[in-house]
């Protein structure tokens, strides 16, 4: 008797695990792996994932081309590309963190009368996904998009204060801290000092860190396992967030960073 020909379609309740393109779990390995990583070189990326260098070069050349990793020229290591950042935003609307978010940024911009951003973590800087501008004149504005490194940001800061051990000294074994302004702290000292200040009074400050003039107080939106993923912050010029308004500066963004964190089930 003719055995039965299967229709071509989804597979039946009870069949096997679904085959799976290999080539693309292997893709996939590499780009998880850049996204955990704080850059890797292509023989570490082998390595890692048990694939052959040439497999592992053909990948990264791929992905090099969809704008989805890139390499630094200087060290030869890979990160995830910009075109991730799509990806991410795609994600990020799903989430609605930013479009829980603007609300209250646009709350703390009036109660501050500076802007307010919202920044998320990605690798070793913060992205910059959000932002409400103060109608102030003169006024601190990062497009969304922007990265920026942990250490010289308010936002990086409050990121690697509550964040965990392993996190911060990745920051600190990686290259050396690149100092933006005279005011960057690229000991790893002062950066560890200014980090403890940042726990113990719950918010971090960017003091001219990045930028001269420009000052920012920023404190962390935390995730359901009580780890930060994001940054709520306001900046502005040094004349108007001045060290006499800190404390009451960093009592509204804290505010600010728990309603958030509250708002997507931290």
């Amino acid at each position: 008797m003719p055995q039965a020909i299967r229709k071509r379609g989804r597979p039946k309740a009870g069949d096997q695990k679904p085959a799976t393109v290999q080539v693309l779990d292997r893709a996939l390995d590499v780009l998880e792996l850049l996204a955990r990583g704080n850059g890797l070189t292509l023989s570490q990326i082998a390595e890692t994932t048990g694939q052959p260098p040439s497999t592992v070069h053909r990948i990264l050349t791929t992905l090099n081309q969809r704008g989805m990793a890139e390499s630094d020229a200087a060290t030869q290591a890979w990160h995830v590309g910009p075109a991730c950042f799509g990806l991410g935003a795609a994600f990020t609307r799903r989430a609605d963190i930013v479009d829980r978010a603007r609300p209250i940024l646009h709350k703390l911009m009036e109660d501050t009368g500076e802007t307010a951003n919202l920044g998320v973590l990605y690798g070793d800087t913060v992205l910059f996904v959000s932002q409400i501008e103060t109608q102030q004149p003169v006024r601190a504005c990062l497009a969304p998009g922007t990265r920026v490194p942990l250490y010289a940001s308010g936002i990086g800061k409050a990121l690697l204060a509550f964040g965990s051990d392993d996190a911060l000294q990745a920051i600190l074994d990686g290259p050396s801290l690149a100092g933006f302004t005279p005011q960057t702290l690229v000991s790893p000292d002062a950066l560890r000092e200014d980090l403890s200040r940042t726990r113990h009074r719950g918010f971090a400050v960017d003091d001219e860190e990045r930028a001269v003039g420009m000052r920012c107080v920023a404190a962390p939106v935390l995730d359901v396992a009580g780890q930060p993923i994001a940054g709520i912050s306001i900046s502005g010029p040094t004349h108007r967030v001045g060290p006499a308004h800190l404390k009451t500066l960093g009592a509204v963004v804290v505010a600010a960073a728990e309603e958030l964190t509250q708002a997507i089930g931290g």
